[in-house]
Parts: C-alpha cells; structure tokens; sequence
C-alpha cells in the first residue's frame, strides 16, 4: 500500500508499505507530518509493484493538444518523480504503447480544458496503462523536454496563455528523436552524515543534469560522468581487475545470473551474499561468497571499505530489509564506488559499461537540435 498525507510538496512522507506493521507505522508518520489536526488527510492507495512510470509533457490551447515530450524512468514506479533516471525517448515501451499514452493525454488535456503546459505521470503494467497524476502546469521536467527536442515549450505555453492558438504558432506533436536524451538527479548525500541512499517516494534530489547521444547506453554514461560517476575506472587505480558485489531481493535473483554473466563478459570478478552466489553458481559462474554485514565480518562494508569492490548492485524490499543494508550502501557512497538500487538502473549502467570503449562524441544543443530539423 501507498500511504501519503494530503496537501504536501515533494511527496514528503510517502511511503509504501509492505505488511501490516509498516503500514500501522506509516499511518501515524503520515499524520503527523500533515500537521493541522483540522486537515489531516491520509489518502491509502494499492501500489503498482514492478510497473514503469513514464512522464508527459504537453501543451493545450483549450481546442487542441500537442505534446512535447513522453520520458520513461528507469526506476520502477514508486520512486518519486524527480528522483528518478528520465529517457526521452522511451527506450524500451512499444510504441502502440507511447502512442496511447500520447492520445490519453490528449484527451485528458481537452476534457480539463488546460491552457498552457500541462504535465501526465503514467504507470504501465502488464501492459495496462494507469493515470496516476495530472496537472494543469508546468513540470519540472519541461526545461529537459526543450533541451533535448530543441523546442522551447514555456514560451510557446505563455503565448498560448496570452491569447494564441497552437495553430497560430504552428506547434504540433514533437516527432521522436534521432537521438536519446538522459536526464540524471543529483543528491546531496556525501554532505548530509547519516543519510541513507536508496531512493522511494519522498523526493531528495537537490539538482539534475543531462547527457545526449546516439545510443541510450552512451547516453546514460555521459549523465553519470556528469553527476561524478564513472563505471570504467577501477576505485584503485594500482589493482589490475575489477570486483562487482550483488546482493539481490528473491525475485531480482534470476536477473542477477545475467548481470553476473555480463559483468563476468567484460573482466568483473563476481562476490555475492549467500543467497545470491547460489543462484548465480547454480549458473556455472565463478562467484565469491561473502557475509552480509549482519553476519559478522569479514563482510560487504569491510571491502568496499578497503578497495576491494568497483560496482555494487545490491535490491531490498520492506522497511526492515531497506534498514539492514544501510550501510552497505552508505559505505559505497563515501568510497565513490558506483552503486545500484535496483535491477532496471543496474541494467542500464551496464549498458554503459559495455559501451564505454569508444571515446564519447561531443555535440552543442544547437548540433542536435540541427541533426532533428534535416
């Protein structure tokens, strides 16, 4: 279950409850962080476990709409919007499945009678598409939108407000990209002691950059050298051969076998919790078994700690899970070791890693902007 007070900004004290526990104890955070006893509100919904969040920007004239831009996020639905990895366009949605959300929006901007920007967050699970929010204003993704298409969508929303039609400004849908635009988060946790990591709900990012290429793999590495991570350099530049430790929830295990393969493919020696190792092992991977912090050293921490691991991947579900593994995570962020916190991202900077052999090519907007008008 979602569990979230009324009438806050930025999702503050969304959580998602796993047992009946958590929820009884999310309840009573949420009323308190709804302050004013008069309109305490806590609004439970069922959430939409493993299913894709996409986001829509979109601009109305009360007559028609045209949309901007239709981003996927990388993480699973759940982790709050402006936390979350965009790509534009969506790399992996069937298109039947993009242009039905295109249309919906659509419909939904006519049926509000939205004038200027407007902004959709859509769920897609097992091919079901779910309205989760929709809002008659500006996003914070717009400023991405019209880096990556080159269309510059707040000011044709403010001439629309003032009066103009999109026919007037002869704006219509904008076509797909050639290219592929990432937007990545920027989060302040070195600064802040204690903090944990893992992302969920509540939003914690303080910034946001992009990286632009051809392919969605470059792309996404460029954002991520962006924000200071690089997944092509061993965190001890003296040690030949590089170290990858997976620590997976149940359900991720079978992914893990083929992240393991991988990683294995391109020079990463595979370390494992117990739980993990056996699934990839049962594989015919060489794996090296280790504790869980909770099992006594030596352990995770201990080598993150002393340079041993380069890439950690590492999933928990429920609030108990998500607490022992705090400092497996907070360990890598203080040793500048690239880290995953769930399958879908860790997929992604693979694809990364994988195409990181060749130099990145460097473009203005102006270029890419150029390359989609001829």
């Amino acid at each position: 279950m979602l569990v979230r007070p009324s009438y806050v900004l930025g999702g503050r004290a969304m959580m998602i409850a796993y047992d009946r526990e958590e929820l009884a104890s999310f309840v009573h955070l949420a009323l308190e962080a709804s302050g004013d006893a008069g309109s305490q509100v806590i609004l439970v919904d069922e959430f939409l476990k493993d299913a894709m969040e996409l986001d829509v920007d979109a601009i109305g004239d009360g007559q028609r709409v045209a949309i901007g831009g239709v981003l996927q996020h990388l993480e699973e639905a759940g982790i709050h919007s402006g936390d979350s990895t965009s790509v534009l366009p969506p790399h992996s949605l069937d298109p039947t499945l993009v242009f039905a959300i295109e249309e919906q929006t659509k419909r939904l901007g006519l049926e509000l009678g939205v004038v200027g920007l407007m902004n959709v967050q859509f769920a897609v699970k097992d091919n079901e598409v779910y309205v989760l929010e929709v809002n008659p204003r500006a996003s914070r993704t717009v400023p991405f939108v019209s880096k990556a298409t080159g269309r510059p969508l707040a000011r044709i929303a403010a001439m629309v407000m003032a009066g103009k039609t999109l026919d007037e400004l002869d704006f219509h849908d904008v076509p797909s990209a050639r290219h592929v635009a990432v937007k990545e988060c920027v989060f302040p946790f070195k600064k802040l002691p204690g903090t944990d990591t893992i992302l969920g709900p509540e939003m914690r990012s303080t910034g946001e950059v992009m990286g632009i290429a051809d392919t969605f793999a470059r792309a996404y590495e460029k954002a991520l050298l962006a924000v200071g991570i690089s997944l092509t350099e061993p965190a001890d530049r003296e040690r030949v051969g590089r170290r990858a430790f997976i620590s997976v929830r149940d359900q991720d295990k079978p992914t893990a076998v083929l992240l393991a393969h991988r990683l294995r493919a391109m020079g990463f020696g595979i370390v494992a919790t117990r739980g993990t190792a056996a699934m990839i092992m049962r594989a015919r991977i060489p794996c090296e078994v280790m504790n869980k912090v909770n099992e006594g050293s030596p352990h995770s921490v201990d080598a993150i700690r002393a340079g041993k691991i380069d890439l950690v991947i590492n999933t928990t579900v429920g609030a108990r899970e998500v607490k022992d593994s705090y400092s497996l995570r907070r360990q890598a962020l203080l040793a500048n070791v690239p880290y995953f916190t769930t399958i879908a991202v860790a997929l992604a900077g693979l694809a990364a890693i994988e195409s990181a052999a060749d130099l990145p090519r460097v473009r203005s907007l102006q270029e890419w902007s150029a390359r989609e008008a001829d």
